[in-house]
């Protein structure tokens, strides 16, 4: 598709009809606040956002936005609610099991402010369609649990010249900036590339549902994000382009970073699929590229332990994760305290190097086990490098075995 990119100005929208008296009312406290007052509530029932995910962070920033009264609200997800959704995703609760996200958001949406516009659109944002998705709107908030879906949002709205907010999450902390690859004269074109050039290699990051999230701080940071669109929107106040915000919601700390454009970094010239994509991996699936000869599934283990030689099985989590589901029979040693170099003994000294692989049996199988397979996988390639080729993967962790193996354990 060919989009020609916008000129970008600020305030982002025009605004819209005036308001009516019941209108006015229910937005009296913006407009009695300086910067938005009612031409800027205009300008909010004018403007078309897009959000991309409707899951930890596009829910309360969907809430928010229509709380606000932004006029048409895009939201683009291709999945379905899941119980371990309900502790942060607030869109969202149990009878919305097994829905598509983007019916329950539209219906939490429309009642929340049943004036709002709501374009749902039950798809995965790919190369293919992306930039024609973006261009349809004048902002864009990436609330993805995904590196490839972020390089893809952050490459469509380059071309297009849509300003982009981003958020992320990771356990207690959490990050919020503004992306645009052309604002208006005296402000620096920034993008995501920007910040972080390539997306980083398989199984070098825990997946989101590995590293885990506090749920409340979905909405501190998405509540940042529907601030930044607002202020956007309407030309209030300083935006955080140029600016990355972190948050510490473990210390209640800020920090601000600033980002500067990459003069030497390729100009986007169009949206392609990006090579890595390490969160979102559905149990059963490995989160890293370990090959067949090196990995097992959670059936083959089950059946392994049932022999006359069952493996030895290896949990490489932490002790709170083994507090909720653990495959029986395992014995935990968490990653961390694998992936450390081997330390040779000082000149003089007696007894062997220091093998962080020490204690495991050499004589037999050792299956090694995560939640879904991207600490596992780094577990079996330091073991393979230490000598250890009895070493193999589970492939998709715990979860792979809650869900093939024995259903009635918890998941998490």
């Amino acid at each position: 598709m060919s989009v020609v990119a916008r000129t970008g100005s600020l305030p982002l929208v025009e605004p819209g009809p005036e308001l009516d008296p019941a209108t006015a009312a229910r937005y009296a406290r913006h407009l009695s606040l300086p910067g938005i007052g009612v031409l800027g509530q205009r300008r909010l029932a004018a403007a078309r956002v897009l959000v991309v995910g409707a899951g930890g962070l596009g829910s309360p920033a969907l809430l928010y936005l229509a709380a606000a009264g932004v006029g048409t609200l895009g939201v683009v997800d291709d999945d379905v609610v899941d119980e371990t959704n309900l502790q942060r995703q607030v869109l969202h609760a149990r009878a919305d099991v097994g829905r598509r996200k983007v019916d329950s958001a539209r219906e939490a949406v429309l009642a929340a402010n049943p004036d709002v516009t709501v374009e749902a659109h039950p798809v995965r944002l790919t190369a293919a369609n992306a930039l024609e998705l973006v261009s349809r709107y004048d902002l864009v908030l990436d609330g993805s649990d995904n590196f490839a879906t972020r390089y893809l949002v952050s490459d469509a709205t380059a071309l297009a010249g849509v300003p982009h907010v981003w958020g992320a999450l990771d356990r207690f902390q959490g990050q919020v900036s503004v992306f645009w690859s052309a604002p208006p004269a005296g402000l620096e074109p920034v993008t995501y590339r920007d910040l972080f050039p390539e997306p980083p290699a398989p199984g070098t990051v825990p997946t989101c549902a590995e590293g885990g999230v506090l749920g409340a701080l979905c909405a501190t940071i998405g509540s940042v994000m529907v601030t930044e669109a607002v202020k956007l929107i309407t030309g209030a106040g300083r935006s955080l382009l140029g600016r990355l915000a972190l948050y510490d919601a473990a210390d209640v700390r800020w920090r601000e970073l600033r980002v500067a454009a990459d003069p030497t970094r390729s100009p986007v010239t169009e949206v392609a699929e990006p090579d890595a994509d390490v969160c979102a991996v559905p149990p059963g699936a490995s989160a890293g590229s370990t090959s067949a000869s090196t990995a097992i599934s959670a059936l083959q283990l089950r059946d392994l332990l049932d022999s006359p030689a069952p493996p030895f099985v290896l949990d490489v989590r932490e002790e709170h994760e083994r507090a909720v589901v653990a495959i029986p029979g395992s014995v935990l040693r968490p990653a961390g305290t694998l992936l450390r170099p081997a330390r040779p003994v000082p000149p003089g000294a007696d007894g062997p190097v220091d093998d962080p692989f020490d204690g495991l049996p050499r004589d037999r199988l050792v299956a090694v086990y995560c939640k879904s397979g991207a600490r596992s996988q780094r577990v079996v390639e330091a073991a393979h490098a230490a000598g250890r080729s009895n070493v193999v993967q589970v492939t998709g962790g715990v979860l792979a075995w809650v869900a093939d193996v024995d259903p009635t354990l918890p998941r998490y």
